[in-house]
């Protein structure tokens, strides 16, 4: 087997190999694993708190409870003191950082167990319905962010007119219209929909139009020597040049949209993957709520590895696609 090259993780801008890259990948994802498991499974590392296994004669103890380890020390002295029944118990982290294994097992129970509220929605349920969400959501920012920003990206008149004020709004925070969403829209999806609008569209534009005035001007000079006009100047040479940079920025704003989804689904009603991840809370079920949050990172980096896979075979020559 070829062993690699020291220098090629060092190497300034340079392709790297198919192991290479397959090793660094893996890794990304490992280390940060291998961080939570001596956090869950290493008692002297954390474990601030002692999980109960026998109460002993201390009275407010149960099975199963988790305390700090100082009053547990100061019970357990005590009941040594008294020469009562010592309280029994072992390392313990909070409720709220389960082990993989319990966030592992959560991924199938959370699809097999019956919510535990009678309002309660199951994670498949609370999935689609923000999948629905980041959608349609990011197809009414694109429909009309996308061709704004190539026309201020190609007439120059046309973006100072907008951008100063599109350069305002997309400073103002996208959750500060939540209230007023509300009382336009009503309280079910359209405000959580609109909320991502906002937040997506103002930043389309102007990367859209960035990417745009990158494309080399001599294309423009060619097209309007030969009597292109301004519509087809827009469709035959401003969009074929840009298409892949286009393509590529689509997948970045992907992800901001899923990033306005938790903020979004805190307005109006009660549904989607945030309240589920409230619900589960709520209860203590921190390992659903993590398989919840770790779901969510699943999707989301699944539908951009689908795109990049997509975009390579649309544009094999763009280089910048193959990372």
């Amino acid at each position: 087997m070829t062993m690699i090259n020291r220098t090629e993780w060092f190497a300034v801008r340079r392709e790297l190999s198919l192991r290479g890259k397959w090793i660094l990948g893996v890794g990304s994802f490992l280390l940060p694993l291998a961080v939570w498991c001596v956090l869950s499974y290493v008692p002297f590392v954390w474990h601030p708190q002692v999980l109960v296994t026998s109460p002993g004669s201390v009275d407010y103890f149960q099975s199963g409870m988790r305390v700090d380890r100082d009053v547990f020390a100061d019970e357990l002295a005590h009941a040594r003191e008294t020469h009562s029944a010592l309280p029994a118990g072992k390392p313990a982290n909070p409720v709220y950082l389960p082990a993989p294994h319990e966030v592992l097992r959560a991924f199938y129970t959370a699809f097999t167990t019956p919510p535990a509220s009678h309002d309660g929605v199951w994670l498949h349920q609370s999935l689609w319905h923000s999948i629905q969400i980041i959608f349609w959501g990011f197809v009414v920012s694109s429909a009309i962010g996308v061709p704004i920003g190539i026309v201020c990206g190609t007439y120059s008149a046309v973006a100072r007119l907008q951008e100063p004020a599109f350069e305002f709004f997309r400073y103002l925070p996208a959750p500060a219209f939540g209230a007023l969403m509300v009382a336009i829209l009503g309280i079910y999806d359209a405000p959580k929909i609109a909320i991502i609008v906002i937040g997506t569209f103002f930043q389309q534009v102007m990367i859209i139009a960035n990417t745009t005035r990158k494309l080399d001007y001599g294309l423009f000079e060619a097209a309007m020597t030969l009597g292109t006009k301004k519509l087809r100047l827009l469709t035959h040479v401003v969009v074929p040049g840009i298409l892949p940079d286009l393509y590529r920025d689509q997948r970045i704003l992907l992800g901001w949209a899923w990033t306005y989804l938790i903020v979004a689904e805190l307005v109006g009603t009660t549904s989607g993957i945030t309240w589920y991840i409230t619900q589960q809370a709520r209860y203590e079920h921190f390992d659903n709520v993590y398989a919840a949050i770790l779901m969510i990172g699943i999707i989301g980096l699944g539908t951009d590895l689908v795109l990049a896979f997509v975009g390579r075979k649309l544009f094999p020559w763009d280089r910048t696609l193959k990372a």
